[in-house]
């Protein structure tokens, strides 16, 4: 039990660092002297750099075994960007400079903590674990450490909590020690891992966009007030770590394929729902939209794991990472653009977002058609 609460403490202190450093501390702070296309142009630039370094060190992970290594190299490398950005934030193009590098490591650290899931044995029951950690380490950001903070202090504090709570996963997790020869061209032409990954990136799309919008979808269609959507959206990290235990468990005792078949008609029925529901039924929405985004973060992992060779398993991970970086920008573009026409009709664009999904069903059916017949 010690390596699982050592993997999810590490899930909660880079929950923790992302919520705090990446999505509100630094871009609130640098856009007030730098023009936020530009700031988002190479902050978009940077999800490129990391997917290709995560591509060419997944690669040498899986054929030298060096995956615990890259692990703590980039959280260590993380952390003391964290402490550089705290040192040099009054310097506008140098503390940007550190942010983009500090983003860079942070995605390499995420691809080889997902590969250490190959140590364990019960790997639904663990990432689910992580995802429920997560969801705390984020409540506990928005909560109470969001108020409490201020810039220059928030990006050295930050990066300490990281270092501190992925500790134990530097003590206690096991390098997995399985080597093989990788071809990322071969990986590449594989018609069922390219499938899979559009599956996912279907779902991760709608995900992505409802944690971005969530709060301006309440407070334009119900009128609430600040304190009652954040009420909602606590609700929706307790659904989250429900459903992190509640996902991992079925993963482990079911086969995944099937456990993650569900997302699509989970999402499908979310999306259906949520026009119709009114105001008094509000955080019944809520848990169900947190319960359902535990389930592509704790499952996604699980299912490349199990259904592709885990030996390449850290180059795998990196197009799962991909998939986030992706569905961080085009699920917004996608939403704006449904805003656009149907003249900011937020109950409808919500609904139209269910192409995402049954797309992606599409897509997975074609990729798994054998393990549907059995």
């Amino acid at each position: 039990m010690l390596k699982k609460i050592s993997f999810a403490l590490f899930d909660s202190g880079e929950t923790i660092l992302g919520a705090l450093v990446f999505s509100t501390f630094f871009p609130l702070y640098i856009t007030n002297y730098l023009d936020t296309k530009i700031y988002t142009f190479l902050y978009g630039i940077s999800f490129g750099i990391s997917f290709i370094l995560a591509l060419i060190l997944g690669k040498v992970a899986d054929e030298k075994g060096l995956r615990k290594g890259f692990f703590l190299l980039f959280s260590i490398l993380t952390t003391l960007s964290g402490i550089a950005l705290y040192l040099f934030y009054k310097s506008i193009y140098l503390a940007l400079f550190v942010f983009i590098l500090m983003a860079i490591f942070h995605q390499q650290t995420i691809v080889f903590y997902n590969s250490m899931l190959v140590s364990f044995e019960d790997k639904g029951f663990t990432s689910g674990l992580g995802v429920a950690f997560g969801y705390v380490g984020s409540a506990i950001s928005l909560i109470f450490l969001a108020k409490l903070l201020k810039i220059p202090d928030v990006f050295l504090i930050s990066a300490v909590i990281f270092l501190f709570l992925s500790f134990p996963s530097f003590l206690f997790l096991e390098n997995p020690k399985v080597k093989t020869k990788v071809s990322i061209k071969e990986i590449i032409k594989e018609r069922d891992f390219l499938f899979t990954i559009i599956s996912i990136l279907s779902l991760t799309e709608v995900a992505n966009t409802l944690i971005a919008v969530m709060g301006i979808y309440l407070r334009e269609v119900y009128r609430f007030e600040d304190f009652l959507i954040y009420r909602i959206i606590g609700i929706s990290a307790i659904g989250g770590v429900i459903g992190g235990i509640f996902w991992g468990y079925l993963s482990d005792r079911f086969r995944v394929e099937k456990i993650f078949l569900l997302g699509f008609f989970l999402w499908i029925f979310f999306l259906i729902l949520l026009p119709f529901i009114p105001a008094d039924f509000v955080y019944f929405i809520g848990f169900l939209a947190g319960f359902s985004l535990s389930h592509i973060w704790t499952v996604s992992r699980i299912l490349l794991i199990e259904k592709f060779p885990e030996k390449q398993v850290s180059t795998r991970m990196s197009f799962l990472s991909l998939t986030e970086r992706i569905a961080s920008t085009t699920g917004l573009v996608v939403w704006s653009f449904l805003l656009l026409i149907t003249d900011n009709n937020f109950k409808l664009s919500a609904f139209l977002m269910i192409l995402f999904p049954i797309a992606g069903l599409c897509f997975y059916r074609v990729s798994y058609k054998k393990h549907f017949k059995t």
